[in-house]
């Protein structure tokens, strides 16, 4: 079974996100969504993603923001994909001229497939838990089963997960991502080394490496 992909999402510290690469992550997420406990200002961001070693994507993730405000970003951060939290239509993610991810809440009613075709140019669809008023990160976990198995490859997995779920999460689902935040994490906002460490040792034990 190919080893999925990781991101690892909320990142506020240059020195962390480093250590999640160095760790195995092929992705480290930056939250610009200012009432998240995650969030980080552009100073910040620029810090975190020229930190990046080569070959690991830095994502920024927006909720509803304007195409001025995302611009604005876009002109300071380097950015290498956009991940969209919120009621964004496809023809807003698309304006951007960057590869783009369309967060989907799983709501009792959700239907994948017609997800996938409303945001068909999405590199992928991230299945989070649909918690009322909360737009993502709420550390829930939805029935996996509810996924299709036709679209896994189209599936970055989130919604909490951890080191004790990871390897069932892959096992079951087979997607192509894992997206992980509070799972490694000592409290909401602040990332625990020794939690990346270990969760990346769950979702890819073929790592020979991990920093110490």
């Amino acid at each position: 079974m190919t080893q999925p992909r990781v991101k690892i999402c909320g990142l506020r510290q240059a020195d962390d996100a480093v250590f999640a690469a160095q760790a195995g992550a092929d992705a480290i997420g930056l939250v610009f969504y200012p009432p998240s406990p995650r969030a980080v200002d552009i100073a910040i961001a620029v810090d975190i993603a020229r930190a990046l070693p080569p070959f690991v994507s830095c994502v920024g993730l927006f909720v509803d923001a304007t195409a001025a405000e995302i611009d604005q970003i876009l002109s300071q951060v380097p950015l290498s994909v956009l991940q969209f939290h919120g009621k964004e239509s496809a023809q807003f993610c698309e304006q951007f001229q960057l590869p783009w991810i369309k967060a989907v809440r799983m709501r009792p009613d959700i239907n994948l497939h017609q997800q996938r075709q409303c945001y068909s140019r999405a590199q992928g669809l991230l299945l989070d838990a649909y918690k009322s008023g909360v737009p993502g990160g709420t550390g829930d976990q939805f029935d996996w089963h509810r996924i299709p198995t036709d679209i896994a490859v189209d599936v970055v997995l989130a919604g909490g997960i951890h080191i004790d779920n990871v390897q069932q999460a892959i096992q079951q689902v087979k997607p192509w991502a894992i997206d992980v935040s509070g799972g490694v994490e000592s409290h909401k906002g602040v990332k625990d080394r020794a939690k990346i460490a270990a969760f990346m040792g769950q979702a890819k034990p073929y790592l020979s490496y991990l920093p110490s």
